[in-house]
């Protein structure tokens, strides 16, 4: 059991932190932030040229419009799973277009580079497109996928603590490659059609779209979510576990790199293999994967509602605050509380309130596993800041929300007979079979 500091007695009056050190103009942020900028919209260029090549302009806008079809419906998934602590959105607008420009580029430079060099090395080049397919293609492109994941494990520490965190960074990386990858399909699909002249649902593209975006939108998530798992085990454990915190996201890609190339493989089990694939493979790890995710969830929940009295019984949060950031439905309801009274700026000061606060319940769950880094002090000092300064607009919402959610006690009547006050025998009427609010201090 790990021994925590003495909660600090008085509101913070800043976060802590000491002295910045001098940094070398190579450390600085802006530098950085160029420097990621500027390599993923040359590949973005780079990406838009070859896709173009391949497809013409006309397949390319077709592509690009079937395509973009699934997007927001996986992104919004992925940001569903990722409300309990949700990210910055800068994370997400990283990995997607890290997967849609630097990773796609990835894949089809060096795709193209390993197949043409085994069909010359074979002299056959039917099996080196099969090859090529079914080992060298999942090997490259989970492995550029699984580069964004690792960039945000390394210099977003702080946004990626568990395994839902993996699972959306991973997913939202897939989505962008996916999205690069069916634009390149559909716009080629399309580029047939108009030679061979096949229209409509008997087309090539009718049949690619079903394929790849009506039936299997998740399918490059699937894979590459098990990398982000990976990841988001190896951050539970502690630092001082390295042998753990290698292999577990190697163990990850090596699965998403494996069920790769069962997919891959499947057009090369007979006619329906690609059918038996899908029911046999997909679908069920699509169902576990989906129940693990939720199922993690619900667990963060159970930890804010586990971790969030000690700083209620400090005085830093109001008893009913655990109760209520420990409810999804009560988040919800504060939110609207606070929109409906005070306008959309304190609905979102509820909403950052709500996730410092979550983070704050997941730092001290580390911590008293023994997991904290050695910054937890000046880590919990900083989120205890957070919420103090928007405590004046929070902790009405959450206390009105507390008692909109609370959970009814029932009150029935007693198996015995009941007598009157004012004279032995007079019975009196049986209570109300009704259901009263649960006790609570804030409720007049």
């Amino acid at each position: 059991m790990a021994t925590f500091p003495p909660y600090p007695t008085h509101p913070p009056t800043g976060p802590a932190g000491g002295a910045l050190r001098h940094a070398h103009w190579w450390q600085k942020k802006w530098v950085r932030y160029g420097a990621l900028t500027t390599l993923l919209a040359l590949s973005g260029l780079v990406i838009l040229a070859l896709v173009r090549e391949q497809t013409g302009t006309e397949g390319f806008l077709v592509g690009l419009g079937l395509a973009i079809l699934p997007v927001p419906l996986l992104i919004a998934a992925f940001r569903w799973l990722d409300r309990v602590e949700p990210g910055p959105w800068r994370n997400l607008l990283f990995c997607f277009a890290w997967g849609a420009c630097a990773a796609a580029l990835i894949a089809i430079v060096a795709n193209s580079f390993a197949t043409r060099w085994i069909a010359t090395a074979t002299a056959d080049p039917s099996s080196a497109d099969t090859l090529g397919a079914t080992v060298i293609a999942p090997v490259v492109e989970e492995s550029a996928k699984a580069a964004a994941v690792l960039l945000v494990f390394l210099f977003r520490r702080r946004d990626f603590t568990g395994i839902v965190d993996g699972v959306v960074i991973a997913g939202v990386t897939a989505t962008g490659f996916a999205f690069t990858e069916n634009i390149l399909y559909l716009g080629t699909a399309f580029g047939t059609d108009q030679l061979t002249g096949d229209r409509g649902i008997a087309s090539v593209t009718a049949a690619t779209f079903f394929v790849r975006v009506i039936m299997s939108p998740f399918a490059h998530p699937l894979f590459t979510v098990l990398t982000g798992i990976g990841f988001g085990i190896a951050a539970l454990s502690a630092d001082r576990h390295h042998l753990r915190r290698v292999l577990l996201p190697l163990s990850g890609l090596l699965l998403a790199m494996g069920m790769h190339a069962v997919w891959n493989g499947s057009s090369t089990f007979g006619e329906y293999g690609f059918f038996a694939v899908y029911a046999a493979f997909m679908v069920p790890a699509f169902g576990l994967l989906t129940w693990l995710v939720i199922w993690t969830r619900q667990r963060e929940l159970k930890t804010v509602r586990e971790e969030l009295p000690a700083y209620a019984v400090a005085g830093w949060l109001t008893p009913a605050e655990p109760f209520a950031l420990g409810s999804m439905r009560a988040r919800r309801i504060a939110r609207q509380y606070a929109r409906h009274h005070a306008g959309r700026p304190a609905a979102r000061a509820v909403a950052q309130y709500e996730a410092y606060a979550t983070s704050l319940a997941f730092l001290r769950h580390r911590g008293r596993r023994g997991r904290a880094g050695a910054d937890f002090v000046v880590r919990e000092r900083e989120l205890l800041h957070e919420l103090w300064a928007r405590r004046d607009v929070a902790r009405p919402a959450l206390d009105h929300a507390a008692r909109a959610t609370a959970p009814p006690v029932p009150v029935v009547a007693a198996p015995w007979p009941m007598y009157g006050v004012y004279g032995y025998g007079q019975q009196t009427a049986p209570y109300p079979q009704t259901a009263y609010p649960a006790y609570n201090p804030y409720q007049s």
